[in-house]
């Protein structure tokens, strides 16, 4: 029987559905297949791929789609058009794209022919599509992902995809992704109490403080990684943390790690006992600093670090794994730090209670003012202390939104300080919760406890009394519960907390009736005296907030913008809780695990193998937002012999040369420039439509990159029109910069 026979009968039977519209078949838009396109009445759009299809018939004002199966879609008189559109062949087609907290990712497979990726970021702070910096760009083996941070929160962020072939742009293979919203991170707690300057390297808006200096930091680079701070250029990770020791940097900096750094890849260590060192000259001195993890997979192993007379410092979004001592020692005179969204593992073995390493985060020698938040604690042994008896205080710590999964104590354990513990995700604890001892005062909030062994306990008292032996023999604190829910108690007293409503003597905690009601001073420790100092209820002492429930808590802290790293990290353990929440020795399943890692990060499309020494974030920004400097007439810089450019208009990084020949420009001859080398920076803003020309050496012909697409002409002048916008040149060939010109266009 012939097609147009089939075709007909076809007609004949569906005559009678004509009336009615039954499209089922439809498919979504795809750049990856030719597909029909039918335009309806109504602006819809339905989508077919052609090759699924047999025919589409039209019969006066009714189309019918008919696929290969013979299966029929009906539209009776509402097409107003009929389209196709080829397949972009080879066109990239991203996986995933998604925001997350003042941060989004896109990831894509590796397309063929393709050397590297621009990826420009649209929304929030960026009006238009501006590229990231290429180091966010990375490549896991079968597939590449870019991670774009420091973003303000928003939800019309677009993140454009372009694939890069010999330096040029395949505009026609990119892919692009809208709609993307990204989320503020949660700055509720005492880092950020009375303290307006932002806590580390950005602005609570989430975008970079002016002037920040950001760093890229692999296991390629540590040693070599260079910094361009006010006091100089520095070299290697440790000793350009160590630049604000001597108390003249003032440099916001943002230390970006991608990947994993050991041990062997540092630089130098300057604490024996922890690692890393961050270091003010006094007491409190204010350094802006921020320590991230690039994307889900940033770990630091076998090492952590050593807090000392700082303030304004950050941690977040990395792992610390098998640490030599404490994962973060926040040791001496420290205030308004913010530690959050890190996944803390086992440290080093040790002997006795150390087995699963020390403390995860341990703070004290009068630290203040800090917040510690959305962390996941995987077994952790000895998890938080805060305080030791030397403090002078008043001190105050916020821990909340924590993961504590299967660890086993200190969560945290207290002495002498004020503490704000809430919604927290108490999660098969096998020894015990929150521990006060020697007169601190803890509000414990709309805290979720499943089955957690001895939740509140205070020294020498209440449930700590009981059995054979205590957590500490110092003197008592007190404990304000409120809101708090205790879940999988298998009927054990040990579970629940001994009120002070129940037993005036000796109690675990006061177990207020509403969150403002004040504690009586006739509440007394067993041991001490102490009483509560109801610093939760003193507005000059407490921030303003609003707690979730605590029957919302597991889902929150476990969900995906809860704790631990973006998309709860690379390293994952699920752990048994028949056998895990009450067992509190080494779990031999995780340490293999952890023994084990290795990043899937096989290379990094930026040039960071030398170290990269970025100023500002993404785009040529450099820290903050930038506001475009008003170009009056036509702009002409040069460059001395050590590279300093003669207008500020451009910020410039590199290295100088008065024996690279000569350039003439307009009719001058110029004997110094800017060698275009792989660290060379030159960025600028413009605010209206430029035409920018590029002088290099006489005998030279152009070669530059701009916004990392390479630009070349047969002559040694390039020249091209920009629109307005951020802009970065960097080395696209080995030439020498003699001049630059921005004219403004009519």
């Amino acid at each position: 029987m012939k097609k147009t026979t089939i075709l007909t009968m076809l007609s004949l039977i569906l005559a009678a559905t004509a009336g009615a519209q039954t499209a089922t078949h439809d498919v979504a838009r795809s750049t990856a297949s030719s597909q029909a396109c039918l335009s309806l009445d109504d602006k819809q759009s339905r989508y077919y791929n052609t090759e699924d299809l047999s025919a589409i018939d039209v019969e006066g004002t009714t189309v019918r789609v008919v696929t290969k199966t013979q299966d029929v879609d009906v539209y009776p008189g509402n097409v107003a058009a009929i389209t196709f559109a080829k397949k972009t062949v080879g066109a990239l087609q991203l996986n995933e794209a998604k925001g997350w907290l003042e941060s989004l990712y896109a990831e894509w497979p590796l397309m063929d022919g393709a050397s590297s990726y621009n990826v420009y970021v649209r929304g929030g702070q960026y009006a238009d599509f501006t590229l990231i910096d290429q180091q966010l760009v990375r490549s896991y083996g079968t597939y590449a992902r870019a991670d774009v941070v420091g973003l303000k929160p928003a939800a019309d962020y677009a993140v454009r995809v372009v694939p890069v072939a010999d330096g040029t742009e395949l505009a026609d293979k990119a892919a692009q992704a809208e709609g993307i919203e990204v989320k503020a991170y949660d700055r509720t707690g005492y880092a950020h109490f009375n303290y307006t300057k932002g806590v580390g390297a950005y602005n609570d808006d989430g975008t970079l403080k002016q002037g920040a200096q950001v760093i890229y930091v692999s296991a390629a680079n540590a040693k070599t990684v260079k910094a361009r701070l006010s006091s100089g250029e520095v070299t290697g990770l440790q000793a350009i943390l160590a630049a604000y020791e001597k108390g003249n940097e003032t440099t916001p900096l943002a230390v970006r790690i991608i990947g994993t750094i050991r041990t062997a890849d540092m630089d130098a260590f300057e604490s024996s006992a922890e690692g890393i060192q961050i270091k003010g000259r006094k007491a409190h001195s204010d350094l802006h600093i921020t320590v991230e993890g690039i994307g889900r997979d940033a770990t630091i192993y076998g090492f952590g670090f050593l807090c000392r007379n700082t303030r304004s410092l950050e941690f977040r979004n990395f792992a610390i794994m098998r640490c030599m001592d404490d994962g973060i020692s926040v040791d001496t005179d420290n205030s308004h730090l913010w530690m959050h969204h890190l996944d803390l593992y086992y440290g080093k073995q040790g002997s006795g209670d150390k087995a699963k390493g020390d403390g995860a985060i341990d703070i004290k020698g009068n630290s203040q003012y800090v917040t510690m938040a959305y962390c996941h604690f995987w077994d952790t042994g000895k998890s938080n202390l805060y305080g030791m008896k030397s403090e002078s205080g008043p001190n105050y710590l916020s821990y909340h939104h924590n993961w504590f999964d299967h660890s086993d104590s200190r969560h945290p354990r207290i002495r002498t300080m004020s503490v704000h513990v809430f919604n927290n995700y108490y999660d098969g604890n096998a020894k015990y919760g929150v521990g006060v001892t020697t007169g601190a005062c803890c509000f414990a909030e709309n805290n979720y406890f499943r089955h957690a062994h001895d939740p509140l306990l205070s020294s020498l008292q209440g449930t700590d009394a009981k059995g054979d032996g205590t957590f500490s023999g110092e003197d008592g604190g007190i404990i304000k519960a409120y809101g708090n829910v205790y879940a999988e108690t298998a009927g054990s007293s040990y579970y629940v907390p001994v009120t002070w409503q129940q037993n005036s003597n000796s109690f675990d905690c006061y177990d207020a009736a509403t969150r403002q009601e004040q504690v009586p001073a006739t509440v007394k420790t067993l041991v001490g005296g102490h009483t509560y100092n109801n610093f939760d209820t003193d507005p000059a002492l407490i921030y303003d907030y609003t707690p979730d429930a605590a029957a919302d808590v597991p889902a929150i802290v476990t969900g995906y913008y809860g704790a631990g790293r973006l998309g709860h990290g690379d390293c994952q353990y699920l752990f048994d809780n028949a056998t895990d929440d009450t067992d509190y020795d080494i779990n031999t399943r995780l340490a293999a695990l952890i023994d084990g890692y290795k990043t899937s990060l096989v290379s990094i499309y930026g040039d960071i193998d030398a170290g990269s020494g970025e100023q500002g974030g993404q785009g040529g920004e450099q820290g903050g937002e930038v506001t475009p400097e008003p170009v009056e007439g036509t702009i002409l810089c040069t460059f001395d012999k050590s590279g300093t450019p003669s207008s500020t208009f451009f910020t410039v990084s590199g290295n100088g040369s008065n024996s690279k020949g000569i350039a003439t420009i307009d009719g001058q001859q110029y004997n110094t420039c800017l060698k275009m080398e792989k660290e060379t920076s030159i960025k600028f803003v413009t605010d209206k439509p430029m035409l920018l020309t590029l002088y290099f050496g006489d005998t030279e012909t152009a070669s530059i990159k701009i916004n990392g697409v390479k630009k070349t002409s047969s002559t040694s002048t390039y020249s091209e029109q920009l629109a307005p916008g951020n802009y970065e040149l960097t080395k696209a060939d080995t030439r020498n910069l003699f001049g630059i010109k921005l004219q403004p266009v009519d």
